[in-house]
């Protein structure tokens, strides 16, 4: 057996540890046992289940055996557990480590996904060690521990562990590693009697003699003077103090640390207290520096006093009431002591510094949830916004810190943590404050954006028309807020198939921005962005790339744009260059986009994934098949995970990988997924909505790719009625069906009609698209298909031919698979790639 005491050198990766326990003392047969069990995989550190409490030092023993054992591993990484959601984001910054993308460059849960996988063949590294510090329930850790390789470590203080992994139960300590420890924390100090009495008084439980030792080393009192204070304390507290799982000497213990405290700081006391009301997590020690100019007055003079301030958290540390990490900035108070602390105080005391928490978490959050740049000053705030009862409060500033959380947790890539926040804020708010509040308005708003991202269309539209009635009866559109509420409701019309309605919803929504803002407004230009999104949805593509171009310009140029609204409308200015037929162009920006998103935004962020989407389309469509084929799997393997299956992205996503299987000859597996899809789309959109039909256009189209022509004409003749019924003849989605219609007639021998129908359409293509949209040109190549195998039909059919090729030849290139299929005399196939709304 290898000495346990021997550290050995660092390993090659040693990350996120905390720092060691100076004081640590004992532990010996845990450690060594710890030592034998990384043999058996993995190990559950709990407290003695007789006792089951907490302050027994589990995450010491887990430090200092990282420490300890640090020679015998490659890697050592460090994972905060105890919100299993976040485990990703502590996993994921391992990647470069093991030679793996970073989170940056694929996204936060791929990456973390791949150290999983590189952890379980163990490659680079086969002699690594993972602590899971704090964990819960086993279901939810499970899935974060590679199996076969390593050793994974966890502490916790559920007892369901057993059973599920081999498990260590640390207790208090013995009565000599109570001694020991006393005499290191407060050497020459302590007489031998002196400390077996201290440790018997404190039940030997670690928590309790790291303050005690703590208050006698800051303090310099005896040992005597000690005890008799501990005996004085139990009647005067355990009236308050309903801690009843702790022994009363621990109360009395925590008591007499804070009776001191008070003494020689007392700010330092009134942080410690604020401190009781945010979680468990670490709490950045910014916050009361951001928040002091919004703190209440018990709070106000302590922090708006710099020098006071870090002194009262120094104190703190010292008396060991807090954990302070100097790297990181942030100090930690023991949930045992911040249920302590609450329970000391009364009712109107602990409601008065609630208060005061929620006023430094609103003052020192940014004000914007949309500059990227403020982001991980909200995400630090993240952890305390539910133990803290923001939901619970009145407060207008309060209230709109609540809302931009929210925005924050939508736009960064969160949708589900943002949507159970709205919800416990509107359910408090609405109960408190009645819906015409505008925080209520506010809140609304974010709960309808959030729900068009979830596919809820029906729901958000409801919600949303519900909340601009109201906004302009309580507000009045010139409030801000009440413009923000009137302008999204074009999202709704959209995601209803009222495309021409929308467009006109946003032309008098732009109008109204445009007086209240001036025209090169942040804020105007995304209205603008959206009125250019109308365009393209009614198939006046050059206006909208135009638009789209306008607004990308300003928004690149104005400083208060940011950098999600300058890579919306650069995605959508590549998506009007596509659908105007110049595929090669919107090739080029989509790269620039996509590169823009991962590099800026991360690659999981809901806007490079929709640039990602679009750029796999137009690798398509300008073929590049190989390219857009693995851009399209990562696109929806990525949103499948980050969205769901049934969400709206996602769906699009399915179907873009389904054009490029089909594209590729992979007939198969592209009706497979078009099928799957296409019965999701009408629970998602309606029955009538166009993008119902137009991807029951591709279904039709796979259909006669596979040789079921008679199918796919009856699918076909389905969609094109519904989206004439919806949309008119003139539309691009309507003339995309008919070409393809025109094209199951002709391989069903009917000639005529397929003639008959491939005129019309090709006259509606070069009205609605130009003569050189290559849809138009491929119509015209069709038609002179089916012009050639009627009676007297070949001069037109030479003549439509050969305009079609050298039409081809100036825009797409001989290469292009189009045009090699029109020279050929093979007919040429349309698609539906749905955009976002």
């Amino acid at each position: 057996m290898t000495n346990v005491e021997a550290a050995g050198p660092a390993p090659r990766v040693w990350g996120k540890i905390p720092p060691r326990n100076r004081n640590f003392t004992g532990r010996e047969d845990l450690l060594r046992v710890l030592k034998d069990d990384a043999g058996k995989r993995v190990t559950a550190v709990l407290p003695q289940a007789l006792h089951g409490i907490g302050g027994v030092g589990k995450t010491q023993v887990a430090i200092e055996y990282a420490y300890r054992c640090r020679g015998e591993y490659d890697l050592i990484w460090w994972v905060p557990a105890d919100q299993p959601s976040l485990i990703p984001s502590s996993l994921a910054p391992l990647a470069p480590h093991l030679n793996l993308p970073s989170a940056k460059a694929v996204g936060i849960e791929e990456a973390a996904a791949a150290v999983l996988e590189a952890l379980r063949l163990g490659e680079p590294f086969s002699r690594w060690l993972l602590i899971f510090d704090n964990a819960d329930e086993p279901a939810e850790i499970t899935p974060y521990i590679p199996p076969h390789s390593g050793h994974v470590l966890i502490t916790s203080r559920n007892q369901r562990w057993k059973g599920v992994v081999d498990t260590l139960e640390v207790d208090v300590f013995s009565r000599t590693e109570s001694m020991q420890f006393l005499n290191r924390r407060v050497p020459d100090s302590l007489s031998p009697q002196d400390t077996v009495r201290l440790a018997e008084r404190l039940g030997d439980l670690p928590l309790a003699l790291e303050q005690a030792g703590a208050l006698q080393a800051e303090t310099g009192m005896s040992a005597e003077e000690y005890l008799e204070l501990l005996s004085e304390q139990p009647a005067a507290i355990l009236g308050q103090v309903r801690a009843s799982e702790y022994p009363a000497t621990m109360t009395a213990a925590w008591q007499l640390s804070v009776s001191k405290l008070r003494e020689q700081l007392p700010e330092a006391v009134l942080l410690l207290q604020a401190c009781a009301f945010f979680g468990p997590e670490p709490i950045p020690l910014d916050v009361f520096r951001r928040g002091a100019a919004a703190a209440g007055p018990r709070l106000r003079d302590l922090l708006g006093h710099p020098i006071l301030r870090t002194q009262a958290v120094r104190v703190l540390g010292r008396f060991a009431l807090g954990r302070i990490d100097p790297v990181n900035r942030t100090i930690q108070i023991h949930r045992l002591v911040q249920a302590l602390l609450q329970e000391e105080l009364t009712a109107e005391d602990r409601k008065a510094f609630r208060e005061e928490v929620h006023l430094l978490l609103g003052g020192a959050a940014p004000a914007d949830a949309s500059d990227e740049s403020k982001w991980p000053r909200f995400n630090e705030l993240v952890p305390h916004v539910i133990p803290t009862e923001v939901a619970t409060t009145r407060v207008r500033e309060v209230r709109e810190f609540a809302v931009n959380m929210v925005r924050y947790l939508q736009r960064s890539g969160d949708p589900r943590s943002a949507r159970r926040f709205v919800d416990l804020f509107l359910s408090n708010w609405i109960e408190d404050s009645g819906p015409d509040d505008p925080d209520v308005l506010m809140a609304q708003w974010q709960l309808a954006h959030l729900m068009r991202l979830a596919g809820e269309f029906k729901a958000a539209y409801d919600v949303n028309r519900d909340a601009i009635d109201r906004a302009q009866r309580v507000l009045g559109m010139e409030d801000a807020n009440a413009l923000a509420i009137f302008s999204s409701f074009g999202s709704d019309l959209r995601a209803a198939g009222e495309f021409a309605e929308a467009r006109n919803h946003d032309e008098a929504a732009l109008r109204l921005y445009q007086s209240a803002f001036g025209e090169q407004h942040a804020r105007t230009l995304n209205i603008l962005n959206n009125l250019a999104l109308d365009h393209a949805l009614n198939s006046d593509y050059r206006a909208a790339r135009d638009l789209h171009q306008r607004t990308f310009m300003l928004q690149s140029e104005s400083e208060g744009s940011n950098k999600s609204d300058v890579l919306s409308s650069w995605t959508n200015l590549a998506r009007a260059v596509r659908l105007c037929g110049d595929y090669a162009e919107a090739r080029f920006l989509g790269e620039d986009a996509y590169d823009f998103g991962r590099q800026e935004l991360g690659a999981e962020n809901r806007i490079t994934i929709v640039a990602a989407r679009d750029l796999s389309n137009a690798q398509r469509r300008s073929g590049a098949y190989d390219e857009s084929l693995e851009l399209a799997h990562e696109v929806f393997d990525r949103s499948k995970r980050l969205f769901g299956p049934h969400a709206p992205d996602t769906l699009a996503a399915a179907m873009s990988l389904a054009n490029i299987l089909r594209t590729v000859g992979r007939e198969g597996e592209a009706y497979e997924i078009a099928a799957d899809t296409m019965e999701r789309y009408p629970k998602l959109y309606g029955e009538t909505h166009p993008y119902n039909y137009g991807c029951l256009g591709n279904l039709a189209l796979l259909r006669r790719v596979q040789g079921d022509a008679a199918g796919a004409r009856d699918l076909n003749q389905q969609a094109f009625s519904g989206l004439v019924d919806k949309l008119g003849k003139n539309h691009h989605y309507s003339l995309t069906i008919a070409v393809n219609l025109a094209t199951d007639l002709f391989v069903l021998g009917d000639h005529e009609g397929s003639v008959e129908l491939g005129k019309d359409t090709y006259e509606r293509c070069q009205q609605v698209l130009g003569e050189d949209h290559p849809m138009t040109v491929g119509c015209a190549a069709n038609l002179s298909l089916s012009l050639r195998a009627t009676e007297g039909g070949e001069d037109a059919a030479d003549k439509l031919i050969e305009d079609a090729l050298n039409r081809y030849a100036r825009t797409l290139g001989m290469a292009h698979a189009d045009t090699r299929a029109a020279k050929e005399g093979r007919q040429l196939d349309f698609d539906f790639d749905p955009p976002p709304l």
